[in-house]
């Protein structure tokens, strides 16, 4: 297999534009489809590459999307079997996990959101869910981690305005700091929601209680369950006087997921109720002819970069849904098989052409996948680290029925936590220089004259 992916990535053998042969209760059809998209996905990642960073993708991709990418990576070796991927998934979340062992990185402080951090720390969580192999004992570990990213997320709970909730960006210096979004308010959630499980610690428990009724309260997450993208906040005004009521799909997975989590925890009607609700909003909204779609910008071709990213984390959350609800599988069944059917039509690319600013597809010929998966078997031109990853995603999740359950500590959860970490303030990690003495400024300006001088010089040398 390993050859003849070479051979393939090399021009050496021949390719037709064939669908993928995914036929969805077929698993090893499907498992052999996941494993051919997954090697053109890991194509654009260059981490492992010598001289890279661990844990990046090239530009145009924000640090966040090589998180969720590695978050993908722990479900399919679950959902596979496939461990080729283990070492550079881990290494690359021990590497990001920073000094600080809390996703908080010094090199990514000028794009770093709360969001960014979650979807790194929802990695970790579902690495210690699904018994990911642990890192040794002197290197970061799962659920420490995840508890740190907890921990600093309820230092930044702001009550000053809107009577809660996170904001996007944690230094005021970035902008979205005067936005409070339902992605960061929902990783806090979900992350709450699946620490009480794992640990049985009621704390977070309480939050996840806490931070859906503020959503709720505020107006982000409505009576028909749409979730809304965020407020912008001002002194003297209404918090609901600014709301983006836009919905994206990730959105509504992330506290649909939360919501199963908590109902498996409490079996409370109120989390069955919610649940219930946020699937049937988001079956009609984000799922059209039982296909997955990002109703939003998908129908105009305006999405972006992250965005076309967002339905594979809704797939996700879908199929972690029917894990821990079991009687949900005849209501969201329909949507994840048909959307695999549909993705994998798709998978028949060989671009030849390059976008802007984006890295080439470097995976077998006539296997790059594109963005729209509705028509099928039509190949939109559009490829890339969002469109392989959530065709990955809709092959990987319809594996669900034959899949473990998320482990806690007490079912054969192996991560050790630590619910005292992450105690450094957001203040102490900004990078701070030295202030500039009179002597720097004397070096300087020697170094200055010095350099003049060799340039003209240079120049003359040149005239001459």
């Amino acid at each position: 297999m390993l050859l003849r992916r070479a051979l393939l990535a090399f021009g050496l053998l021949t390719s037709t534009a064939t669908a993928l042969e995914a036929k969805v209760g077929d698993e090893a059809s499907v498992k052999k489809a996941a494993d051919t998209v997954a090697y053109g996905l890991l194509k654009f990642y260059t981490g492992n590459n010598t001289g890279d960073v661990p844990g990046n993708l090239p530009d145009p991709y924000y640090w966040w999307v090589c998180g969720a990418m590695f978050g993908t990576m722990v479900d399919y070796w679950h959902y596979t079997g496939d461990s080729q991927y283990n070492d550079i998934t881990k290494q690359a979340m021990v590497h990001q996990a920073g000094p600080d062992r809390d996703f908080m990185p010094k090199n990514q402080t000028l794009t770093l959101g709360n969001d960014d951090q979650g979807f790194w720390a929802l990695a970790a969580m579902s690495a210690a869910e699904y018994v990911f192999p642990d890192p040794p004992a002197d290197q970061p570990q799962w659920v420490a981690i995840v508890q740190a990213v907890f921990n600093e997320y309820t230092t930044r709970w702001d009550t000053q305005y809107c009577g809660g909730g996170l904001r996007w960006q944690i230094y005021n210096f970035n902008v979205g700091w005067d936005y409070k979004n339902s992605i960061s308010n929902g990783c806090f959630f979900n992350l709450a929601s699946r620490l009480a499980r794992y640990t049985g610690n009621t704390t977070y428990a309480e939050w996840a209680n806490k931070i859906w009724d503020w959503e709720e309260k505020i107006g982000l997450i409505t009576k028909d369950y749409a979730v809304l993208d965020g407020v912008t906040i001002k002194d003297g005004a209404k918090c609901e006087d600014d709301m983006d009521k836009t919905e994206w799909s990730y959105n509504s997975g992330i506290f649909l997921h939360g919501s199963a989590v908590m109902y498996d925890l409490t079996k409370d009607q109120k989390w069955r109720t919610r649940v219930d609700g946020l699937v049937e909003h988001g079956l009609q909204k984000f799922g059209k002819d039982n296909i997955a779609f990002e109703q939003l910008c998908e129908p105009h071709g305006t999405c972006d970069d992250n965005q076309r990213t967002f339905k594979g984390y809704w797939l996700r959350w879908l199929s972690a849904t029917i894990q821990l609800i079991p009687d949900l599988h005849d209501k969201i069944w329909p949507l994840l098989k048909g959307t695999a059917e549909a993705a994998a039509s798709i998978c028949i690319g060989t671009p030849t052409h390059t976008i802007a600013k984006h890295p080439p597809f470097k995976g077998m010929a006539g296997t790059a996948c594109g963005f729209k998966w509705n028509p099928p078997k039509v190949f939109d031109d559009s490829f890339g680290v969002g469109e392989q990853m959530s065709a990955l995603s809709a092959l990987i999740y319809t594996l669900v029925k034959d899949s473990d359950a998320p482990k806690t500590n007490s079912t054969g959860g192996t991560s050790i936590g630590n619910p005292n970490s992450g105690s450094r303030s957001d203040d102490e990690k900004i990078r701070v220089f030295a202030p500039i003495t009179t002597g720097d400024r004397v070096g300087a300006g020697i170094l200055t004259t010095l350099i003049i001088g060799g340039v003209l010089g240079g120049c003359a040398f040149v005239v001459i």
